[in-house]
């Protein structure tokens, strides 16, 4: 590996975890309502999408992705529908709590859902890592995989300090905990954006194919 790749890779995987999303948001909402122990719970589960969606899109690059377009139109519906039922849920919310939005109770678990559910997640992944790590495709193989992966870790892992850190700043606490109907009601109307927007994309690759 040389050293481009490592730093490249690195710079893919924080940009990665740290475009606003609906986790992005979801913690944001859950620290402001616990602390930062439930974020990191929360971020720790989620790092199981993380690296999920990092190793499929590493396998894009490199030109081996045998799962084919149906497997991901199946999942862009799955997501899109799974993000719509969290949204409406929001939107219909009677108290300011952002943990309506994501299930509080169980934060480990909900992170894990949300990662691997996560409508952005492959296309974002394999849209930074192209980028980023893409110029060096031709010094990647699958011998290189697991070393090239590891890197990937250490960004999410970085990534993830970070968002935890600010999430539980007092200043960044108050605020969400003081604006809290609004902003649960306006995470549930991004989750239904993003919900949309992955069924119309699922969809439009199935016809682009048809």
């Amino acid at each position: 590996m040389t050293l481009g790749l490592f730093f490249a890779t690195i710079a893919a995987a924080m940009i990665y975890v740290l475009t606003p999303g609906p986790a992005f948001l979801a913690l944001f909402a859950l620290s402001a309502k616990d602390g930062r122990g439930a974020g990191a719970w929360f971020v720790t589960g989620h790092l199981v999408g993380d690296v999920l969606w990092g190793t499929l899109a590493l396998a894009a690059i490199v030109g081996v992705n045998q799962l084919g377009p149906m497997l991901f139109e199946a999942l862009g519906l799955f997501c899109g529908l799974y993000l719509i039922f969290l949204g409406t849920k929001a939107i219909m919310a009677k108290e300011a709590s952002g943990t309506t939005v994501i299930g509080f109770r169980h934060p480990l678990a909900a992170g894990l859902l949300f990662g691997v559910t996560n409508p952005k997640a492959y296309p974002v992944s394999v849209a930074m890592f192209t980028v980023l790590v893409g110029h060096y495709s031709g010094l990647l193989t699958w011998d290189m995989a697991p070393s090239v992966m590891a890197v990937a870790f250490f960004g999410f892992i970085m990534a993830d300090m970070i968002l935890v850190s600010v999430a539980g700043l007092a200043p960044v606490r108050r605020f969400f905990l003081g604006h809290g109907l609004i902003i649960t009601r306006v995470v549930g109307v991004t989750f239904v954006l993003f919900g949309a927007k992955s069924i119309s994309d699922a969809i439009s690759s199935y016809r682009a194919r048809a």
